[in-house]
């Protein structure tokens, strides 16, 4: 984990908050974004990148199942 930052009314919605958490996996930055968009629905949103800056999509979908997978539990 390198950063946590909380966002406020990112969009127009009232009372959007989204919690963002920055970290770096195998010499990737990871960058993870959480917020509620219903009462029983939360969207989780992952973006990796190189160290040269391109993304690693591979990466990102299997962060995203290992979250998927532990929601479930």
């Amino acid at each position: 984990l390198v950063r946590e930052i909380i966002v406020y009314g990112r969009t127009n919605a009232v009372n959007n908050i989204a919690k963002v958490i920055e970290g770096r996996i195998n010499e990737r930055r990871v960058w993870i974004s959480v917020e509620q968009a219903d009462p029983t629905i939360t969207a989780v949103a992952v973006q990796t990148r190189t160290s040269g800056g391109g993304s690693d999509i591979d990466l990102a979908a299997e962060i995203d199942k290992q979250i998927a997978l532990k929601l479930v539990r």
